[in-house]
């Protein structure tokens, strides 16, 4: 045990030299650990969570900002392809309503035609009807023209039956010649 002995008077010799009061290093030894855990408590730990926290939220910033834009490119996509449909859609409705109005024309123009047709059988039936009246009227004249003109020739005054056998052979013989 000498050797103990001998190693903790060696140690109280330099302690001594260089003037180390035992009871103030302990107290002072005491003092930094306290010091040092609170520091390590209060002040050190709470700068290592919030430069964790720091990080994570520039890490989310960035995660957030590729998937912003990836949403910005996938929105512009969508953008062009309405702004593509919108296009079909404006060029098939132009297109149909070009059809429509030619198809409007087209019936417009038929509906003209048969207009003048009608008006063009009408007046047809309406001259035919005319020429039946002037026909007749000029037959009626004609009629009584030989009426008259049998009276002068036979000189005598016709009875009524005598005046209608008359009329009815010319208008006959009219209607033969005609």
């Amino acid at each position: 045990m000498s050797t103990i002995a001998s190693i903790t008077e060696t140690a109280q010799d330099i302690a001594y030299t260089f003037g180390v009061d035992w009871p103030m290093l302990v107290a002072q030894s005491i003092n930094f650990l306290i010091v040092a855990f609170v520091i390590w408590k209060f002040a050190f730990k709470n700068v290592l969570s919030t430069i964790k926290e720091r990080e994570k939220q520039i890490a989310d910033s960035l995660k957030n900002a590729d998937r912003i834009k990836l949403e910005l490119e996938e929105t512009e996509k969508k953008q062009q392809e309405t702004l593509q449909e919108a296009s079909l859609s404006a060029k098939k409705t132009a297109s149909e309503a070009q059809e429509k109005a030619k198809a409007f024309i087209e019936s417009q123009k038929e509906d003209a035609r048969k207009q003048a047709e009608e008006i063009v059988a009408k007046a047809k039936v309406s001259m035919e009807q005319e020429r039946e009246k002037v026909l007749k009227e000029a037959r009626e004249e004609i009629a009584s023209l030989v009426i008259l003109t049998t009276s002068k020739v036979l000189q005598k005054e016709l009875t009524e039956e005598e005046k209608s056998r008359f009329s009815s052979s010319a208008i006959d013989d009219l209607k033969i010649n005609h």
